[in-house]
């Protein structure tokens, strides 16, 4: 089986189904936006979500480190939904957080949701690493692209394809720049077309969709699908061409999270 890979500036990149992605040059795991807490920061303003959001964003992050077992794990930014965030955090997930950082090599990438993430859990707090072709941030700078990957964006993909509307956590890149999905429980998504995260590439970028085993042309972009590990063979996979729009959301959407921000970022 083929497994999926992303070229970026020189090197390959494998990107997980849950939303991770590994580099395996250097065996490192990456991941974006965990925004724990999230759930207890809406309750804080009224909306209430099940209060579980935390939980099941470690469960799928310990599997990913499980299935990759990385040197070194770098999440790039609001790791917490807000600064409260490790108060809220319940005993039995603070030991999860710190088993893992102890487990490995761990860098947080600060965030505008989480400046400082806070002491206690191990790891090492960082603004940006730069390591050989890839430099890691939280958001993207225009200025400098070559071997960037971020986060902050949270991608997804909406089209539409035989009449069924189809929409998913994505991956975008168009060889230079990178950015990663959300991988929190509870982040939201914001589409490919919209004009944020469309003017940071060319017109030849790619999205790589999470669990879904089609692919589509959407105005510039190709999506392809990033379904279980190991990967479906490439055969069992089917692309829709043709007029991009008779296939394609037409028109960003908007951030699809479940009640309006309640804090600013």
């Amino acid at each position: 089986m083929t497994m999926p890979v992303i070229p970026l500036n020189g090197t390959l990149l494998h990107p997980d189904a849950s939303g991770a992605l590994f580099w395996p040059e250097q065996g490192w795991l990456l991941v974006a936006d965990l925004h724990l807490e999230k759930g207890s920061a809406y309750a804080r303003f009224g909306q209430l979500l099940p209060p579980y959001d935390t939980a099941a964003t470690l469960t799928r992050l310990e599997a990913a480190c499980a299935r990759w077992c990385p040197r070194r794990v770098v999440c790039l930014g609001d790791s917490f939904h807000d600064a409260g965030a490790a108060s809220r955090i319940n005993a039995a997930d603070g030991r999860r957080i710190a088993a893992l950082a102890a487990g490995h090599d761990w860098i947080w990438i600060s965030g505008n949701h989480d400046p400082a993430p806070p002491p206690g859990w191990g790891g090492v707090v960082m603004d940006v690493l730069h390591h050989g072709p890839l430099v890691l941030r939280h958001a993207a700078e225009r200025a400098e692209s070559a071997g960037e990957v971020s986060g902050h964006y949270h991608p997804k993909a909406v089209t539409h394809v035989r009449g069924r509307r189809l929409s998913a956590r994505c991956f975008v890149s168009d060889g230079q720049r990178l950015v990663m999905p959300a991988f929190g429980a509870y982040a939201g998504g914001l589409n490919v077309l919209d004009p944020a995260i469309r003017h940071l590439f060319g017109r030849e970028a790619f999205a790589w969709l999470l669990g879904m085993v089609c692919l589509a042309i959407v105005l510039g972009f190709t999506l392809y699908a990033v379904s279980a590990l190991p990967p479906r063979p490439s055969k069992s996979r089917r692309r829709f061409t043709g007029s991009p729009h008779r296939h394609a959301a037409t028109r960003p959407a908007e951030r699809s999270d479940p009640a309006p921000w309640p804090s600013s970022g």
